[in-house]
């Protein structure tokens, strides 16, 4: 009977890290105080998100801006990116996985305050790596309200 009990301990316990390692979630916004705009750069430029409001996993960095998938599974991910108005200047957030651009928001107004926003669901593999960029020549504006977000979760693995 001990020898039973055991078994069903060790396989309670595993199917518990299990579930650890299959929780995955963060949301952050950009400025961590204050407020200002950031940009524009004349290259693409990575965005690091540093007030973490949820980073369950830590899978998320607030020290650069990565996301760096755990487990092997399908990612949902989901951005907003504002910025004030302006004649010249946008406001575009890149969805970038590995190197590779997945895809933008862009919004631009000359005047007033204007948002924009994507998401997507991604098969990543153990390792891989998730991040926003600033597109070139464009801005993104943050303040104590936290208007320009970056989150995503684990869906389901695979």
């Amino acid at each position: 009977m001990t020898a039973r009990s055991n078994i069903t301990e060790n396989q309670v316990e595993a199917l518990n890290r299990d579930r650890q390692v299959k929780r995955v979630a963060f949301s952050a916004s950009l400025r961590a105080s204050g407020s200002g705009t950031l940009g524009p750069f004349n290259t693409h430029t990575t965005l690091v998100f540093r007030y973490v409001v949820t980073n369950i996993g830590n899978a998320y960095n607030p020290n650069t801006g990565h996301f760096i998938a755990p487990v092997r599974g399908v990612y949902h991910f989901e951005f907003y990116a504002g910025a004030h108005g302006h004649d010249s200047h946008g406001s575009c957030a890149i969805l970038v996985k590995n190197g590779q651009h997945v895809l933008i928001s862009w919004e631009q107004q000359p005047s007033g305050y204007g948002s924009s926003s994507n998401g997507a669901s991604l098969l990543l593999e153990v390792g891989d790596v998730v991040f926003l960029r600033l597109w070139e020549n464009t801005r993104i504006y943050d303040d104590q309200n936290h208007y320009s977000t970056f989150s995503g979760h684990l869906l389901f693995t695979m």
